[in-house]
């Protein structure tokens, strides 16, 4: 395997962490603090084709590869981990979902202003009673003609209000389990499509979380993605890229924590030297160091495995399972490396690692991952 990254790759990574430094650093604490959804930085994100980045151009996409997505998606999440899981569901959940499985006429009319940015979309899975357990759906699609009326709620929304397009898993037969499931596309403002109270959360709190209700929605028999019965394995074929940008996210939380505690410890002083020349301290940012190198090996090798067009599930669940992890650690080992500064939300640090844990929840808490791998390993 090339440890090397190409010109190309090295150019999406560097305008990504000069766009990080200029356009999502400022402000990023106050955004937290009002959980204020960052929507002008949303927006140049896309002009500057951050949104659609593995799109093929054909449909206004970069036609990049993951390799350059998960770079991206490093130095986006070291500064603003709530812009950057926008970014994240718009590329490899609803762009990748849509391009992969979608019509012709489904891409045209939604994944080409997806792609842009000029919309943004959402992914619904999760519901009140089935988040990780995806087969427990109570959203139900039945088909009267030409429609289907859709009824049901779905929670944990990213990008719940400020969505255009709404992928939505529902059950159309619920006689046959998992095999009854279907995906659907739904327009913001349909008749019967109610977006709830933005949630108020410990961490991303700039991301746009909410919960969405259906009530008797008419959704056009030519919205569903695939035949009925394909919802299911169009939802875990998504989740399995979704979790390469979660393990990014994660990582570039990790890195940013590190960087910050890194810099803190040369400029901090106790017992007439800087932290950093205490043994104590060393310590640490020598296993903070080694655990996101780790990290990101899984990552990239995740991403490197998509591009190659090989089986990547088992990759992504690993990068996202130890990702996440260490994400956590390190995050609390910077607060602890910044002593009573890291209690305090200018140093950064305490925001970092309130957002490291939504990592270890979403795309499927850590047993889920651990699930995938063992069922990986079993086979």
């Amino acid at each position: 395997m090339n440890f090397e990254y190409t010109e190309e790759q090295l150019a999406v990574r560097d305008a990504a962490r000069e766009f990080a430094q200029s356009e999502l650093f400022p402000g990023v604490i106050e955004r937290d603090t009002e959980a204020k959804f960052p929507k002008d930085q949303i927006k140049k994100m896309g002009e500057l084709g951050f949104m659609g980045m593995m799109v093929d151009p054909a449909y206004n996409g970069g036609g990049m590869d993951t390799v350059s997505y998960v770079l991206a998606m490093e130095e986006l999440s070291k500064i603003d981990a709530s812009a950057s899981v926008a970014m994240s569901v718009n590329n490899s959940l609803v762009c990748w979902g849509l391009e992969k499985y979608g019509s012709e006429a489904q891409k045209e009319k939604y994944l080409k202003p997806l792609a842009t940015g000029e919309i943004l979309g959402a992914f619904c899975l999760s519901e009140p009673e089935a988040g990780s357990d995806a087969t427990s759906q109570k959203t139900e699609a039945h088909r009267e003609g030409d429609f289907y009326i859709l009824n049901g709620t779905k929670n944990w929304i990213t990008n719940g209000n400020t969505a255009s397009v709404y992928l939505v898993i529902a059950q159309t037969d619920v006689a046959k389990g998992h095999k009854g499931i279907s995906a659907f596309i739904v327009e913001k403002g349909w008749e019967g499509f109610v977006v709830g109270k933005k949630e108020d959360k410990l961490g991303i709190r700039g991301s746009d979380t909410h919960s969405l209700m259906f009530t008797d929605v008419k959704v056009p028999v030519e919205n569903r993605i695939g035949e009925e019965g394909f919802g299911f394995n169009f939802a875990m074929e998504t989740l399995n890229g979704g979790r390469i940008g979660i393990a990014a996210q994660a990582l570039g939380i990790a890195s940013g924590a590190y960087e910050l505690a890194l810099a803190y410890s040369k400029e901090r002083k106790a017992f007439g030297k800087p932290i950093s020349q205490h043994q104590a301290i060393q310590f640490k940012l020598a296993d903070m160091a080694t655990s996101i190198e780790a990290a990101r090996l899984l990552v990239l090798k995740s991403a490197w495995l998509k591009d190659q067009g090989k089986d990547y599930a088992h990759a992504s669940a690993m990068a996202k399972l130890y990702a996440s992890q260490v994400a956590m650690d390190v995050t609390v080992e910077a607060v602890q490396v910044h002593g009573g500064y890291g209690f305090v939300k200018e140093y950064h640090v305490e925001r970092l690692m309130r957002d490291a844990k939504i990592t270890q929840i979403y795309e499927g808490t850590s047993e889920i991952q651990k699930i995938v791998i063992s069922r990986g390993i079993l086979r």
